[in-house]
């Protein structure tokens, strides 16, 4: 019996010892597992908060323009509501698309477009004024907006190879990069294939004044000049951008400008006659492959 007792102490050392070391590892994972996960307030909200795209920011017409004539006041009012507007499109847009695109998607597809917008408007604005007084000069310079604090600018972070880039970071703070997938989606977007085709607006006309005739002309002109530019485009994208890049970047942007420049062709016409209805449905164009 003497014997056997030290034999059962020692199991009994052994078991215990066995339990406190089973606890002990247990509460070492337990306590790793914490460590890793993010308190509230920790990093991971940090980066949630930090992940919000930007605003952008665009020169204020109203306060540049001259006396304008009460004859013009109505249309100048109208189309300095247009630019507002124009600027929360933009907005909405770019926090709809954050993670999107190419290194400079933000400004293909989002600031590049609102210029092109405020140009064609703020010109319509001069023009209002010009009618019944002096045409106020250099508005143009006023088109371009900016991408301000919050947001990365489109400047993405160079991702790793095969990862492709993540054009609207949404933010500095944000990592730069996604994952990728959003942003190149193995070049999907322009594969160069095909040309740019719009739909034919001068067959589309009546008969047009002959005091309007030149600036017809002259906006028929650009129409083409629009699609010429568009098409050079995207030869020269080729391999840029998300599913949606051609769409985003180069279409959708061609549509907007041709809606302003049949606008002011229907307006032209107009001024004379009767203002042709219905010349908008022209303005979408479509890629041929």
């Amino acid at each position: 019996m003497s014997r056997a007792l030290p034999k059962y102490n020692k199991r009994r050392v052994a078991i215990v010892g066995g339990a406190a070391a089973l606890a002990l590892t247990g509460a070492v994972v337990v306590n790793s597992a914490l460590a890793g996960e993010p308190g509230k307030g920790g990093a991971a909200d940090a980066r949630t908060l930090a992940a919000g795209p930007g605003t952008i920011a665009c020169p204020d017409v109203a306060s540049r323009l001259p006396a304008v004539p009460a004859s013009a006041k109505a249309e100048v009012d109208r189309n300095l509501a247009l630019l507002r507007t124009q600027i929360d499109e933009a907005n909405t847009r770019l926090a709809k698309t954050v993670g999107q695109g190419g290194p400079n998607f933000v400004q293909n597809a989002i600031l590049g477009p609102l210029k092109d917008k405020r140009v064609s408007t703020i010109d319509r604005i001069a023009i209002s004024i010009g009618r019944q007084g002096t045409k106020p000069q250099g508005l143009d310079a006023l088109a371009a907006c900016t991408l301000g604090a919050g947001g990365a600018g489109g400047a993405a972070t160079q991702a790793p190879a095969g990862q492709g880039n993540s054009g609207n970071t949404g933010s500095a703070g944000g990592n730069g990069n996604g994952n990728g997938n959003a942003g190149n989606a193995g070049n999907a977007g322009n594969t160069g294939v095909g040309t740019i085709a719009c739909p034919d607006v001068a067959s589309r006309l009546p008969a047009v004044p002959a005091s309007a005739k030149a600036e017809v002309d002259r906006n028929l002109a650009l129409l083409r000049t629009q699609i010429d530019e568009a098409n050079t485009r995207l030869a020269k994208t080729v391999g840029q951008g998300g599913p949606n890049f051609v769409q985003n970047a180069i279409l959708g942007p061609l549509k907007d400008k041709r809606v302003s420049t049949i606008d002011r062709i229907a307006i032209s016409i107009g001024r004379q006659g009767t203002k042709p209805q219905g010349l908008d449905a022209l303005a979408a164009c479509t890629l041929n492959r």
